[in-house]
């Protein structure tokens, strides 16, 4: 059973469908993926009765193709620039009616259009939580997909297809970006964004430095550059393999529930905090919905929670 909080919340809040699964691959020949459904499955779990929006907007995406973008080396890499500039104008009109954006995805690829709406409303700060960097380009991809360069892109690297859409580009700058809670253990892409401008809090670095003491830190960044706001984006796998394994790139280990809670109990109670998104649980992986009513509850009260405060 869901339990349900009640809060008194001075935040206007409203939801945003953008269920994209164009920058994820087939899980198996002739299936795409199922993180599309991710909106009806969380309204399904009380997710929106918790959440009590406002109003909920929904933009349907581009059919779903296994296409590789030979220009860019990207998969779908047009469809998602055009998803982009669509969800671009959508998040920006709910940013400027100062309401709290709830970003459903969808898979990461929809980080571009997020970033980009927030880079023609001001200078804005990112705090990345994510198992994965997801800064790398398409030559140190496996699957070619945009759900796995999504920081790359967003910070403006790839091709410019993706990367600087209405000549918008860098969407975000490094220096403003944490990226949080990976467990990204592969040389290679550490080094790639070790090299970076980026914040980087792997997982390991992330609990020798404290959770609240890194989200006080981003958000001292965000005074001290005199940033307009932040946007936080949640991938689900940044969550322990044991809590949340419905997803499409399992690895051992993660954040707990705890954690989580910390680090959005800081973050949201900022009046920086303009919106978030959640992306990558994947219905199908989820049969019984015992991992959704978990994540369910949890991402509820501490929104709820944070956004009253």
């Amino acid at each position: 059973m869901v339990a349900h909080f009640v809060f008194n919340r001075m935040a206007k809040l409203i939801i945003l469908e953008f269920p994209s699964n164009l920058g994820l691959i087939e899980p198996k020949p002739g299936y795409e993926p199922g993180v599309k459904r991710l909106p009806g499955w969380l309204r399904k779990f009380q997710f929106y009765d918790i959440l009590k929006p406002d109003q909920v907007l929904t933009l349907s995406p581009p059919p779903y193709s296994m296409h590789i973008d030979k220009e860019s080396g990207i998969r779908n890499a047009e469809a998602i620039a055009e998803y982009a500039i669509n969800q671009s104008e959508l998040l920006q009109t709910s940013v400027q009616g100062k309401s709290f954006s709830v970003v459903i995805g969808g898979d990461c690829s929809i980080l571009i259009g997020s970033m980009m709406a927030l880079k023609q409303l001001g200078n804005y700060g990112l705090f990345f939580l994510d198992g994965h960097t997801d800064y790398m380009w398409p030559e140190l991809s496996g699957t070619k997909g945009a759900a796995g360069m999504d920081l790359a892109i967003a910070t403006g690297h790839c091709h410019p297809k993706l990367s600087d859409i209405l000549n918008q580009g860098p969407y975000v700058n490094e220096q403003n970006v944490w990226c949080v809670g990976n467990r990204e253990y592969d040389e290679k892409y550490v080094k790639t964004i070790e090299d970076s401008d980026i914040n980087y809090f792997g997982l390991d670095k992330l609990r020798e430095t404290g959770v609240v003491k890194c989200c006080i830190a981003f958000l001292e960044m965000v005074a001290n550059n005199h940033l307009d706001g932040f946007w936080i984006h949640l991938d689900v796998d940044v969550l322990d393999d044991e809590i949340m394994p419905a997803v499409d790139s399992r690895a051992a280990g993660g954040l707990s529930y705890r954690e989580l809670r910390e680090i959005l109990s800081v973050l949201l109670t900022s009046k920086k905090a303009v919106g978030m998104e959640i992306t990558i649980l994947d219905p199908d992986l989820d049969p019984t919905g015992i991992y959704t009513k978990g994540f369910v509850n949890e991402m509820g009260r501490s929104i709820n929670e944070g956004i009253s405060s």
